[in-house]
């Protein structure tokens, strides 16, 4: 499983090296996100300051919407659902795959995001490692549920739509702990902000673990 998992992941990386959609649309639009709340709340820099840390998710989160959108859109073009269905990979290893390509991804904008926090919002990035854990636990989450309900709207006509309204009253919980740890981090207080993270990566692992085994019967759909 983990070597098909491996190979999916790979599939998905290089076409996303080949478009380049993270690069060119995904990332600039989570920084334009970034610099509007900047400019909307900047008469009152303490509550811009207040409000980084959902700022900073709220970023990631639309960008996550961006993100399982381009990636479920492949799967339903020229037939590629039903030649991925007949290779003989296991859809608990595509699952991984794909959510596995996603949270690089994620990652890799989430610091990008950080670094235009500290610009914009002139904040100190302190408690890096619990900044760091949060980062990792809440994108786990994010892709995983992703993953799972990108494939079930990819096979509906109206997935564009749809697919904002499953998803982010599911991760509203993942939401609201990484906000909560991050404004510990930056408050200077990371104490109360692991027991957090451990909420995070309760809900990581139940969407990793829900996914593997309803894929499965989600991804005969597309």
């Amino acid at each position: 499983m983990l070597r098909d998992a491996r190979l999916i992941l790979g599939k998905d990386l290089r076409i996303e090296r080949r478009a380049r959609v993270a690069t060119n649309q995904v990332a600039p639009f989570a920084i334009l996100v970034l610099v509007l709340f900047a400019f909307a709340l900047d008469p009152d820099r303490g509550i811009l300051e207040r409000a980084t840390a959902g700022l900073f998710w709220v970023a990631v989160l639309l960008s996550t919407v961006l993100a399982v959108q381009r990636a479920y859109a492949l799967e339903t073009t020229d037939g590629l659902a039903d030649a991925l269905r007949l290779s003989g990979i296991e859809p608990a290893a595509v699952f991984l795959g794909k959510t596995a390509a996603l949270v690089l991804q994620l990652l890799a904008l989430e610091a990008i995001l950080l670094v235009g926090v500290a610009v914009l919002y002139t904040v100190d990035l302190s408690g890096p490692a619990l900044l760091a854990v949060t980062c990792l636990a809440a994108t786990l989450g994010l892709a995983a549920a992703g993953s799972l309900y990108g494939v079930l709207a990819a096979g509906l006509r109206v997935r564009e739509t749809l697919l904002p309204l499953l998803l982010l009253p599911v991760v509203a919980p993942v939401l609201i702990g990484a906000t909560r740890a991050f404004e510990s981090a930056l408050q200077g207080t990371p104490g109360e902000g692991w027991p957090w993270c451990g909420l995070l990566a309760i809900f990581a692992a139940i969407y990793v673990a829900f996914g593997m085994l309803a894929f499965g019967s989600l991804m005969e759909e597309l």
